[in-house]
């Protein structure tokens, strides 16, 4: 295991340096003036203009633009907006609210998703099934904004400006719908295929209860491919949070992207999305770590 968790390891370094690259390359080489507008309906002076493309080291090319920003990233140093407020604490403020709204459509994707998947699986061709299968079309079928508008006009629910676990039930199921649509169908999928597996016959030949054949045989392997869609959609729902924030005007990390993208602040925007891609490569490996406990036939060494 201790290997395997090393190589892994080794294996994000290229990962993350690829996908940082890309990223800052999108959003710095896009050929625009980032300082229009940012002196009101005049033109910046050009001394202005030339302290800042220094201090963002703009004049350098893109490699070393991109070289400096990662010495300053290890330090833990997001950098300053273009009015000198530093990227970390607007992130400080944001990820947060975000973070618990992710936390909450993830137990909630899961907890219905997984529900829904079991008893379907189970059970197939019954009218449970045909509702399930009905309701996750629509879920799937619709976008999350149209979802977020309908439940905010009928349940008329306002978030406050530091939201509680709580307060995020309902954005925390807009968010999470479409992966709860995926996480019923994937379950229903898989136990439905296991079921007629040597290793479920084996525990009901051997007299062993049906909860106990379903608990601990039947589920414990078939949750192995949704495990790893739930693992990485916990970075996925932070990054896809712009939309359900906007709608329920929640202030996260999607609002403040969505803020700098129109201001083209491109260091807030790198920062931001740097730190998701932090949050995938930790989740794919914990992932994958939790393959072993799931299945122990799965061996790393």
């Amino acid at each position: 295991m201790g290997r395997y968790v090393l190589r892994r390891l080794l294996q994000l370094i290229p990962v993350f340096f690829g996908t940082t690259f890309i990223i800052y390359a999108l959003v710095w080489a896009i050929p625009v003036d980032p300082f229009a507008g940012k002196c009101g309906q005049r033109p910046c002076p050009p001394e202005y203009v030339a302290k800042m493309r220094a201090d963002f080291n703009l004049d350098d090319n893109l490699l070393v633009q991109y070289i400096k920003y990662l010495g300053k990233l290890f330090t833990g140093n997001f950098g300053q907006t273009f009015s000198g407020i530093d990227v970390s604490t607007l992130i400080a403020n944001a990820y947060p609210i975000t973070i618990r709204l992710a936390v909450v459509a993830l137990i909630i994707e899961a907890i219905i998703g997984l529900t829904a998947g079991v008893l379907t699986g189970l059970r197939k061709n019954g009218f449970l099934d045909n509702l399930v299968l009905i309701s996750t079309l629509v879920l799937i079928s619709l976008p999350v904004f149209v979802t977020g508008y309908i439940l905010k006009l009928i349940f008329t629910v306002s978030v406050p400006g530091n939201p509680s676990f709580f307060d995020l039930i309902l954005p925390g199921f807009v968010l999470g719908s479409l992966s709860m649509a995926y996480v019923a169908r994937l379950t229903r999928t898989s136990i439905a295929e296991n079921r007629g597996a040597d290793f479920v016959r084996t525990a009901i030949a051997k007299g062993l209860p049906g909860k106990r054949v379903v608990g601990v045989h039947l589920l414990r392997n078939s949750v192995i491919p949704v495990v790893t869609f739930l693992g990485t959609d916990l970075g996925a729902l932070m990054g896809g949070a712009i939309v359900t924030e906007g709608v329920f005007n929640i202030h996260g990390i999607g609002g403040l992207v969505f803020i700098n993208i129109q201001q083209q602040q491109g260091v807030v925007v790198t920062g931001v999305v740097t730190l998701l891609v932090l949050v995938y490569l930790l989740m794919s490996l914990v992932v994958d770590l939790l393959y072993a406990v799931l299945d122990p036939r799965i061996r790393y060494e």
